[in-house]
C-alpha cells in the first residue's frame, strides 16, 4: 500500500482480512473467507486481493516479469509479543509499565538468524535472488516463473479500476516447515508498486500566504460588514494559535517535555527544518533549541520524489516539528525520515524507531483508507506497533481529513493505519481559545463552506458544501479491542454488523484549518528565491503533533516512566476531569458556529483579487461530536486534569 499524508489519497489495493490474536483478546481482523493451501504448506491468508476476481481477469502473468518480495519474518513468538504487548500497556495488570530494553524485546520477540537463514535457503532454492535481510524481513527479485514455484500459486493480469496489475489467483502459501518463521509476504501484488530511482529532493513549493483580517484569539474580531450566519454575526478566523495558547488549552501548566524524546515519521525531509524551527521559535515566543535538541535520522537515498510529491512533505514535517516543540518545548524531537512514501519505506523508518530504541512517543501524521490496506501489510504495521509497546514506545496516528470518507471514496470508511488496534488514533476538533488564552470550547471538526455572493449581501447556498473534516468511523477489519469495551457505543461498534468492531479516533486535538496553527516554513517566493514564510495551517496532521506533546508533558509528570501504547490508559480515564467532552454544539443545542475567512485567490497576495467565505464548524459528514465518546473525538481533548492524572500518587501510613 502506498501512504499518503492526511490531505491526499492515492488509488491502491483493497483490503481482504487477516485474523490477529493478541493472546487469549480478539484484536484482529476478520476473514470472511476461508483460505487454504495444498497439503504440506501453510496459507498466508488474504494474499489474493479482493479486486483480482474473474470478471478483472485479463491473463496470465507473463513468466519472465520481474517480481520483487518481502518475506515479513514472525518472530520467535508472535502470540507471547501480543500478550506481552497487551500487560504491560494496561494499568489494570501487575505487569504494567515493565518494558523491556530494545535488546531484550529483539532476544525474546525476534525474529532469530535460524529463521532468516532458512528464509533465505528457500528463496534461493526456488530460483530467487536475496536484495536483503535484517531482522524484519527477507527481500528477493525473480521472474513470475519463480515466485508461483516458491509461494505455490499463479500470478495473473487483473483490472483495477483503469490499470491493470499483478495478483496471485489464489492464496499464496509457505512450506509447512517455514510456518513458524513467515508472518507474511508483500509484493506478489504490484497494484502500489512502480519502478524507482535514487533521486534528489526538489526545492520547497511554492509560498503559500493567508489573507486578513484575522482574529488574533477566538472572536476578537467580528466580521462586521458581512452577512450574518446562523442569524449573527460571525468572527474572523484566527491568523493561527500558537505553542502559548495551545499549552493554555489543553493545560499543560509547569510541564515542559524535559526527559522525554518524540520522534516523527514522514516521507524524506525538509532541507532547511532547523534553520525554520528556529526562526519559528524566535518569532512566537517558543523557547529556544538546545544545541541537538532536534535531530535527523534519514535513509541514503530517496525514490518516487515526483510521483509521492516530495517537497509537498517539507510543510508537513514542519508542522510536526513545530507543533511538539510548541506544545512540549524541553522535550527532545529525532525526525526519522522514509526514502519515500510507500509502505516499505515507512516501515523501515518506524523499525529504525524500535530497533535502536529511539523514542518514548512518535507521531506520524500520514495515512489511507482502510479499504486499501492489506493483510500482509497490516501484520507487518502490527507487528513494529506491539515491539514498540513492550519497549514502552507509543504510536500516535492522525485519524484523516475526510471525515467517513464518503465524499472522497463514495464508500463509509475509516483510515489505516489509526484503525489499528496498536497505535492511538488522534480526531480533530475545531478550538476557541479566548483572551488571556482562555479555553473557551471546542466543536468536532467538520467544516461547510459558502462563498459570498456577487453583491455581498448574502452566502451563497448557505451553509455550503463539505470540504474536510476529522476521520473517523467503525472498521471493517479490526475487531474491538479490549480497552474500548464499555465506553464505546453499541451503535458505533457494531455499526458494520453484529460484530464488535474497532472505532476511530481514540481521543482528540486541534485541527480544524480554520482555528489552526501558526507555522513557519522556508518557501519558493514569486521571484523564485527561496525565503521564510508563516500561514495557518490544521488537518489532524496538528492534531496528532499536538496530542503527541501533550503525551510528553504527562510522561515528565510520570517521573519519565514511559506511557508507551496509551490506549488502555487513554480509556481508563474516560469520563473523568482528564478530559474536554466534546460535542458539536458547546453553546446549546440550537447554536450553530461558523467563522468568515478571506484569502488570496492566488494563495500569495491581492493581485488576483480575494475570496470571503463562511466556514460553519461542527459539521463532519455523517459523523457527530456527541456527550460520551463519539467518533470524531473520541474520549475527548486533555483538559487540565489529564497531565495531573500521570502524577504518582503516594498513600499515606
Amino acid at each position: 500500500m502506498r501512504t499518503s499524508r492526511t490531505r491526499g489519497r492515492a488509488a491502491l489495493s483493497i483490503a481482504v482480512t487477516l485474523p490477529l490474536l493478541a493472546g487469549a483478546l480478539a484484536l484482529g481482523i476478520s476473514n470472511a473467507d476461508a483460505d487454504s493451501a495444498p497439503g504440506g504448506r501453510d496459507a498466508l491468508r488474504g494474499t489474493k486481493p479482493a479486486w483480482a476476481t474473474a470478471g478483472a481477469d485479463r491473463g496470465a502473468a507473463a513468466d519472465s516479469d520481474a517480481v520483487h518480495v518481502r518475506v515479513h519474518l514472525a518472530g520467535r513468538d508472535p502470540e507471547g509479543l501480543a500478550a506481552y504487548a497487551t500487560a504491560v500497556s494496561d494499568p489494570r495488570s501487575a505487569s504494567y509499565g515493565k518494558y523491556l530494553s530494545a535488546d531484550r524485546a529483539q532476544a525474546r520477540f525476534g525474529a532469530t538468524p535460524q529463521q532468516i537463514d532458512r528464509v533465505g535457503a528457500w528463496l534461493k532454492s526456488n530460483g530467487l535472488t536475496v536484495t536483503g535481510t535484517n531482522r524484519h524481513y527477507v527481500s528477493a527479485t525473480g521472474d513470475v516463473a519463480a515466485a508461483e514455484r516458491t509461494f505455490g500459486t499463479r500470478l495473473r493480469n487483473y483490472r483495477k479500476g483503469e490499470h491493470t496489475y499483478r495478483a496471485p489467483a489464489s492464496t499464496a502459501s509457505v512450506p509447512a516447515a517455514l510456518g513458524d518463521a513467515v508472518l507474511a509476504v508483500s509484493g506478489l501484488d504490484d497494484a502500489p508498486h512502480r519502478a524507482s530511482h535514487d533521486e534528489a529532493l526538489p526545492p520547497p513549493d511554492a509560498v503559500f500566504r493567508n489573507s486578513g483580517p484575522f482574529s488574533t484569539h477566538y472572536g476578537s474580531r467580528t466580521a462586521t460588514t458581512l452577512p450574518d450566519a446562523y442569524g449573527t454575526k460571525v468572527p474572523y478566523a484566527v491568523r493561527g494559535y500558537t505553542g502559548k495558547q495551545l499549552r493554555a488549552a489543553y493545560g499543560a501548566g509547569r510541564w515542559t517535555g524535559k526527559g522525554v524524546t518524540v520522534a516523527i515519521t514522514d516521507a524524506y525531509a525538509s532541507p532547511t527544518i532547523g534553520k525554520d524551527a528556529a526562526e519559528y521559535a524566535r518569532r512566537n515566543g517558543d523557547a529556544p533549541y538546545r544545541r541537538g535538541q532536534l535531530r535527523q535520522v534519514l535513509p541514503d537515498d530517496y525514490t518516487r520524489t515526483e510521483e509521492c510529491g516530495a517537497s509537498g512533505w517539507y510543510g508537513e514535517e514542519t508542522l510536526d516539528v513545530e507543533a511538539v516543540h510548541a506544545v512540549a518545548p524541553a522535550a527532545d524531537i529525532v525526525y526519522v525520515g522514509a526514502a519515500s512514501c510507500y509502505d516499505a519505506d515507512l516501515l523501515d523508518s518506524l523499525n529504525e524507531i524500535v530497533d535502536r530504541r529511539l523514542a518514548d512517543i512518535v507521531s506520524n501524521s500520514w495515512g489511507d483508507i482502510e479499504a486499501n490496506e492489506t493483510p500482509d501489510v497490516a501484520a507487518a504495521y502490527d507487528q513494529v506497533f506491539k515491539m514498540g509497546a513492550v519497549e514502552g514506545i507509543g504510536f500516535y496516528f492522525s485519524s484523516g481529513d475526510d471525515g467517513d470518507n464518503v465524499a472522497s471514496t463514495g464508500t463509509k470508511q475509516i483510515d489505516v493505519p489509526s484503525n489499528s488496534a496498536w497505535v492511538t488514533s488522534v480526531g480533530g476538533t475545531s478550538l476557541a481559545v479566548g483572551r488571556h488564552d482562555t479555553y473557551r470550547w471546542e466543536t468536532g471538526w467538520g467544516t461547510l463552506k459558502a462563498d459570498l455572493s456577487d453583491d455581498g449581501r448574502s452566502w451563497t447556498g448557505f451553509p455550503g458544501a463539505y470540504t474536510s473534516g476529522a476521520g473517523g468511523g467503525t472498521s471493517s477489519t479490526v475487531g474491538q479491542p479490549f480497552y474500548q469495551r464499555g465506553v464505546v457505543p453499541d451503535s458505533l461498534a457494531r455499526a458494520n454488523g453484529e460484530r464488535r468492531m474497532r472505532t476511530a479516533p481514540d481521543i482528540a486535538a486541534v485541527a480544524d484549518p480554520n482555528t489552526g496553527f501558526l507555522v513557519g516554513q522556508t518557501q519558493t517566493l514569486p521571484d523564485g528565491s527561496l525565503g521564510y514564510d508563516e500561514y495557518r495551517i490544521g488537518g489532524t496532521s496538528l492534531a496528532a503533533p499536538v496530542v503527541a506533546g501533550v503525551q510528553a508533558l504527562a510522561q515528565q509528570a510520570r517521573r519519565g516512566l514511559p506511557i508507551g501504547f496509551a490506549n488502555p490508559a487513554i480509556y481508563a480515564r474516560y469520563g473523568s476531569k482528564a478530559y474536554h467532552d466534546v460535542t458539536d454544539h458547546p453553546l446549546g443545542p440550537n447554536r450553530d458556529l461558523a467563522v468568515a475567512r478571506v484569502d488570496f485567490a492566488n494563495g500569495v497576495d491581492a493581485s488576483d483579487g480575494l475570496l470571503t467565505s463562511v466556514r460553519s464548524l461542527g459539521k463532519d459528514a455523517s459523523l457527530k461530536a456527541v456527550e460520551g465518546y463519539d467518533d470524531v473525538t473520541g474520549v475527548g481533548t486533555p483538559a487540565a486534569g489529564y497531565i495531573d492524572s500521570y502524577r504518582p500518587r503516594h498513600r499515606r501510613h
